[in-house]
């Protein structure tokens, strides 16, 4: 019997409907591993290898496509069917053409009633995996697949792919190697260090003071304090260098062009200190920074004429954020890490949410402060963005006391602006 428990439900959904294959996501129509051809096996098994070689990802087995071509035949699978995908089947098949073995699991949802295989394939740690054996036309020996952004999964034949495998392999060994000296250095200190999650509260709480000291709403604009901030399970003063923080910052921006919640303007004049990359900028109400030891803080002075907050705007915020901040720990090399998000909206007692421009209904929060924390793997985080987003939207929004049926069409608000981006 599976055992899939409803929060791993929950998370996949979104996958499931997303309806667009990228270079996280495929789709398979429903199959039965074990009356699958060979060669169709070792499609799964291309699929698999170019995710690990990438970013990770997933496969969805049991959603087809209609007659566009775009995958939106929710058909699910057969109990045969989902009995095929069996770790214990699949798993050995898949591992024996690979080398080093590829970290994956199956999953199978019951999402809305229909049973679903999903592969969830984890980044390479240390070597990128390699095709040990040909299956037709679909495996070929001594080859690194990759998957790319038009969602294909094909070898790395150029020299910049190979390249870029490479220096992935080689930053992920030193990391392997430098949290091993640390540990060897810090053991014997380690019980007279504080806790991290009061060293990471000191920075924010040294930050703020920073930025209120240089920052201020207009006299007279009501206004609320948003404290946005990502926190690794360890800290760990030197954990990246000023030059490595700076590069993933550029490239996670770069996946996410055009966005509000970091401007082109923010990085192009973003500085180093000693201690992190911050960009102040000079005619906005905000600052972000991202630290040495992996700690990302934003703050933010929201203006909210007439004590009034957009519906709208705050979903567009949270969803480049958590898009943003996926892309980020991604690109600083954090995979299984439990992360810690933290979101905090200061002074919004009496201050209302309206769901409409166009309505004058309005709800209002009761509450001094809204106060809301999540725990996330990197890999999660990067792959399932959007329902993140939707659960940190979610809850923000329940503070504000908004009613339910307000929100049906938050997967898809979500989903519509991100693709604009």
């Amino acid at each position: 019997m599976d055992k899939t428990p409803e929060k791993s439900s929950n998370d996949l959904r979104e996958l499931v409907y997303r309806g667009v294959e990228s270079d996280e996501l495929d789709y398979k129509a429903a199959l039965n591993w074990t009356g699958m051809s060979r060669a169709a096996r070792a499609k799964i098994v291309r699929h698999c290898i170019a995710l690990a070689n990438t970013k990770g990802g997933y496969i969805v087995v049991g959603v087809g496509e209609d007659a566009s071509g775009h995958p939106s035949v929710y058909q699910g699978l057969t109990p045969e069917q989902a009995h095929g995908f069996d770790p214990s089947t699949a798993g050995p098949f898949i591992n024996r053409y690979v080398e080093p073995p590829i970290d994956f699991t199956i999953e199978r949802p019951v999402i809305d009633g229909k049973r679903y295989a999903i592969f969830v394939v984890r980044p390479f740690k240390k070597l990128p995996h390699v095709c040990t054996a040909s299956i037709e036309n679909e495996l070929q020996t001594g080859v690194f697949y990759i998957r790319t952004t038009d969602a294909s999964s094909r070898p790395a034949y150029r020299a910049i792919e190979m390249q870029a495998l490479i220096q992935r392999s080689l930053r992920n060994q030193r990391e392997e190697l430098g949290r091993m000296l640390r540990g060897i250095l810090y053991e014997n200190r380690s019980g007279l260090q504080e806790s991290a999650t009061t060293q990471f509260a000191d920075t924010i709480a040294s930050a703020q003071v920073f930025f209120r000291r240089r920052k201020s709403p207009p006299p007279g604009m009501p206004s609320l304090l948003l404290n946005l901030s990502v926190e690794p399970p360890t800290y760990n003063p030197e954990a990246f260098t000023l030059s490595h923080i700076r590069r993933a910052v550029d490239n996670a921006w770069t996946l996410l062009a055009g966005s509000e919640f970091i401007r082109f303007g923010d990085l192009s004049k973003a500085y180093l200190t000693n201690v992190s990359l911050r960009s102040l900028p000079e005619k906005q109400l905000k600052m972000w920074q991202v630290f040495k030891t992996g700690l990302f803080h934003y703050i933010e002075y929201l203006e909210a004429p007439d004590r009034r907050v957009s519906y709208e705007n705050l979903v567009k915020a949270l969803a480049e954020a958590v898009s943003f901040l996926g892309k980020l720990y991604a690109e600083l090399g954090y995979a299984e890490e439990l992360l810690t998000i933290r979101l905090t909206i200061s002074g919004t007692e009496n201050f209302s949410l309206r769901p409409n421009a166009d309505s004058d209904e309005e709800f209002r929060c009761r509450i001094p402060e809204v106060r809301i924390e999540m725990r996330r793997s990197a890999a999660d985080l990067a792959t399932g963005f959007e329902t993140h987003a939707q659960r940190l939207i979610r809850e923000c929004c329940e503070r504000f006391n908004l009613p339910e049926h307000y929100l049906q069409n938050l997967p898809r608000l979500i989903h519509a602006h991100l693709e604009r981006r």
